[in-house]
């Protein structure tokens, strides 16, 4: 089976569908901040287009293998901030609603055997009108599907990451895979089991013999903040008051900023800025310092050698925003196995 990653960003679903022994075709993505990482690790090229400029003939310049429709797979991860919680614009004035329909676009004219897509939990809600255009456009083309919304965390990716899934087909009846991992299944993977192996560092530096284990520079206010902040879990709450910062004086929310992850349990999502203390709970269970971008990209199960090239802020987008490889093997897998049992 071949597949297109639309999306693709630096290349968690590509790497993911190569595990499973899907042969991804190229990658597309408007970010040229990915190139490097996506094309070098999976030496794979990375078509750099806004997906509105793409045509299904670019897509046949890049492979003749695109016409082998009832061989291939194309897979949407398009961008979620318009339908992220954490976002508190209206939806519909974002401009990346459209891009959904614009990969449904390909869908229609192309006519793959399958179909993948990742978004978060919250596009039935906030992009409903959006998601609604797209199934419809599904069934009116002849595709099968089954959709809803899966914890990464019940497929061994040690990660609290609640997403919404979309496998649709039109030679098989799909259905979204059962869980590996939870109650009476395998056992949650920790954040024990994903980075304790990893050597300590400080804040603001790098181990240069593991690639990309490098850390966040703090204040040295926030270094003493982290000081005071219990091990394996603690969190801002348990700062003495001289420590809070002027915003929480009288506000308890978001208690998670400032926090530690805890060993024995899954991370909380990674978000873009994971390698930072201030925007969640990424504080290292007993370093004083924000997880490094290696141990963030463990949490999302890359290899140590899948290496990310970019600045702090682009890796840590790169990084934050991928799909976890174990959960795209997964959903690959499936994809795969279905398809050769036709």
């Amino acid at each position: 089976m071949n597949a297109i990653d639309f999306f693709c960003g630096g290349g968690g679903m590509t790497c993911g569908l190569l595990d499973a022994q899907i042969n991804v075709l190229f990658g597309i993505d408007s970010n040229p901040a990915c190139q490097n990482t996506y094309e070098h690790n999976n030496e794979i090229p990375y078509l750099n287009m806004n997906i509105q400029d793409v045509t299904v003939n670019i897509l046949r310049e890049q492979s003749p293998l695109v016409d082998d429709i009832d061989e291939l797979l194309l897979v949407g991860c398009a961008p979620c901030q318009p339908f992220s919680i954490l976002n508190p614009r209206n939806p519909n004035e974002h401009i990346s609603v459209n891009l959904l329909n614009e990969f449904g676009r390909f869908v229609r004219e192309i006519h793959p055997a399958h179909i993948l897509i990742e978004n978060v939990a919250s596009i039935g809600r906030r992009g409903q009108e959006v998601l609604d255009l797209f199934r419809n456009m599904l069934i009116a083309e002849g595709y099968l599907f089954d959709d809803g919304v899966i914890n990464a965390k019940e497929y061994g990716v040690p990660q609290n990451r609640r997403r919404y899934i979309l496998i649709g087909s039109r030679r098989f009846v799909p259905h979204i895979p059962n869980p590996t991992h939870g109650e009476d299944l395998l056992p949650y993977r920790t954040v024990y089991d994903a980075i304790h192996d990893y050597p300590p560092i400080m804040a603001g530096e790098e181990n240069m013999e593991i690639p990309n284990h490098r850390a966040a520079g703090i204040s040295a206010r926030n270094l003493e903040r982290m000081e005071h902040t219990p091990h394996d879990g603690g969190s801002r709450m348990d700062w003495p008051r001289e420590l809070w910062l002027e915003c929480h004086q009288d506000f308890s929310g978001h208690s998670d900023v400032y926090g530690r992850m805890s060993w024995n349990q899954v991370s909380p999502t990674l978000t873009s800025k994971c390698f930072s203390l201030s925007n969640g709970r990424f504080g290292h269970p007993e370093q004083n310092r924000a997880i490094s971008l290696r141990e963030a990209a463990a949490l999302q199960t890359f290899n140590d050698d899948y290496i990310f090239e970019g600045s702090l802020m682009e890796i840590g987008k790169q990084i934050g925003n991928a799909v976890p490889v174990r959960l795209a093997e997964v959903l690959g897998g499936y994809i795969l196995h279905e398809h050769e049992n036709i």
